[in-house]
């Protein structure tokens, strides 16, 4: 059967098919995970490959930036074990410098899918867990210089033989995690994906074949491609250059700078990173595929949304970054924070892309993931627990939009934990979870605001870890609007004192008196500020998303009788 014998409508109804096997897979991790990351929190990512281990199909809720991680494992373990691949395999990886992941908390796992004795496809899954072992606990924390450090590093083995585990291997992983019997329900949970994917998507070749289904694996790959090399197309031809700084890398190094000129011709479009810094000796460094992700998500959000998330991406594109530099790092660079550094590479396609798309592009959201580790011993058990959480912040205003307040933004689509779940699970107590007030970057359109968290422990004395970005450098506006606020880390004493702390706070004894004060970056405004209507300005003083002190001096507008008649 050739490509062009499948009529639309039935590639249509195929192509939905693989949808909900992925979502279905999604789905079931979501309610049968241990941790509160991926439960509550959704941090994990479900998808199809082809037998050649091209992406096909990911999950709707899945993370954009896990899109690279998880086909750079197919590609590796399709090198590595060649024919060997059987029916009732499962195969397991993280590492970001060897099985192609983007780092060490994010396991992958992939299971094959015969028709007979055939080879088809692909199921694959990743969850980021809580904790992968390393020098810190959460293994996300700052200051961490080499990968060796980070966690325990899997290439891609095999955990699962012709549907037998491999439990010696399942005792080394667990041995080497912290609070193992967590780690072991989210594996299960993983698994359990694995083996749901392999039913349907054997269910779906008795419709189709295997002949049938590799043509539509080619056709949804191919289609994608010529439908984002279209959009390129629309864009004018030219060389758009844009640069950004992250703040520091937690380990000596700061302005770490990220130099991008995208140049465009015809349906060709080309990433040129080439003068950006060094890698770098913390772990905010960047793999090939981590880089990759945080581009084909922003070409994909900026010029068509609805593009299938699959292989024809990447093939539509070209990246140039040299290796060894911070985009483009090499063994043993440290690579744990790695989502902060992509948000980055999304503000600068953004920041470079402006001035030929101003109705698509947004201002710089809060550019971070601002992650927090509470971890001690809960006095009512006597166990060890970790609590990691990554927050949201402000969402860059746009063309005719606001940004949006507290979520989280670009490449990273998780949940804020509820306060809920927190304090059912953990000895801590949220004493404030709101949106902080003048954070928004004025502007015709207004960026968004960025997240308060107060957390203290409860009967005990915990550890605190937080790494935090657009802590100094602050999300830039754009077309006349003005920056975003920073954000920050700080205790507060029983009497009231505020005791600032890195933003890559590391080992931080906290007393059950001492309150830990999270506030996320917001966002970038859109547009000049006096531009923007009266009756938002009213409206955001109106809901305390502004003072009247901001508006008085962002505003000029809004005159000092309009500020004493609306009190």
């Amino acid at each position: 059967m050739t490509k062009a014998e499948i009529d639309p409508i039935s590639l249509e109804i195929a192509w939905n098919g693989l949808k909900s096997i992925a979502d279905e897979c999604f789905i079931t991790i979501m309610r049968s995970a241990f941790s509160s990351n991926v439960k509550e929190r959704h941090d994990h990512s479900t998808a199809i490959a082809d037998a050649k281990g091209r992406l096909v199909v990911q999950a709707e809720m899945s993370l954009p930036v896990h899109l690279a991680s998880m086909g750079g494992m197919m590609r590796v373990l399709i090198d590595r074990y060649g024919d060997d691949i059987g029916p009732g395999d499962i195969f397991i990886a993280n590492d970001p410098h060897v099985a192609g992941g983007t780092h060490l908390p994010d396991i992958n796992m992939a299971a094959p899918v015969f028709d007979g004795e055939r080879l088809v496809g692909f199921v694959a899954n990743i969850i980021h867990h809580a904790d992968v072992g390393g020098a810190a606990v959460g293994s996300m924390s700052g200051g961490l210089d080499e990968i060796y450090k980070e966690g325990l590093r899997i290439p891609v083995m095999r955990l699962y033989r012709r549907g037998a585990c491999d439990e010696d291997l399942l005792k080394l992983l667990l041995l080497n995690m912290r609070l193992p019997d967590e780690r072991r329900g989210d594996l299960n949970a993983q698994i359990a994906a694995c083996r749901l994917g392999d039913a349907r998507l054997r269910d779906l070749l008795k419709t189709h074949g295997a002949d049938r289904m590799e043509t539509i694996f080619d056709a949804v790959i191919e289609r994608t491609e010529m439908r984002m090399r279209k959009a390129i197309a629309s864009l004018p031809d030219g060389t758009y250059r844009f640069e950004d700084m992250m703040d520091d890398d937690g380990a000596g190094t700061s302005d770490i700078r990220i130099v991008l000129a995208i140049v465009k011709s015809g349906e060709e479009i080309t990433f040129d990173f080439t003068g950006t810094d060094p890698q770098v000796k913390g772990n905010f460094n960047l793999t090939w595929n981590a880089t990759q992700s945080a581009i084909c998500y922003s070409l994909k959000a900026l010029l068509d949304a609805g593009i299938p998330t699959n292989q024809g991406i990447f093939d539509a594109i070209k990246i140039v970054a040299p290796p060894g530099s911070f985009v483009n790092c090499v063994a043993p660079a440290a690579v744990a924070m790695r989502a902060n550094s992509c948000q980055r590479v999304v503000d600068c396609v953004l920041g470079a892309l402006a001035p030929v798309v101003p109705g698509q592009v947004v201002a710089a959201a809060n550019g971070a993931n601002t992650s927090a580790v509470f971890t001690g011993t809960d006095p009512a058990t006597g166990r060890m627990y970790v609590y990691l959480e990554t927050l949201g912040g402000g969402m860059g205003a746009r063309f005719s939009r606001d940004g949006k307040d507290g979520v989280q933004v670009h490449i990273t689509n998780t949940s804020n934990l509820p306060v809920e779940a927190i304090e059912l699970e953990y000895p801590l107590r949220v004493e404030e979870y709101s949106l902080i007030p003048d954070t928004g970057g004025a502007g015709r359109q207004r960026g968004g605001m960025g997240i308060r968290r107060v957390i203290r422990p409860v009967g005990h004395t915990c550890e605190f870890n937080g790494v935090g970005e657009r802590f100094r450098h602050q999300p830039w506006g754009i077309f006349g609007g003005e920056a975003g606020a920073s954000g920050r880390f700080y205790l507060e004493t029983p009497d009231g004192r505020q005791l600032p702390l890195s933003s890559k706070a590391t080992g931080v004894p906290l007393r059950e008196d001492t309150r830990a004060v999270i506030e996320t970056p917001g966002a970038g405004g859109y547009g000049k500020p006096e531009e923007r209507p009266l009756d938002a300005i009213g409206s955001d003083l109106e809901a305390g998303k502004i003072s009247a002190q901001c508006a008085g001096e962002q505003y000029p507008q809004w005159t000092p009788q309009r500020m004493a008649a609306a009190g």
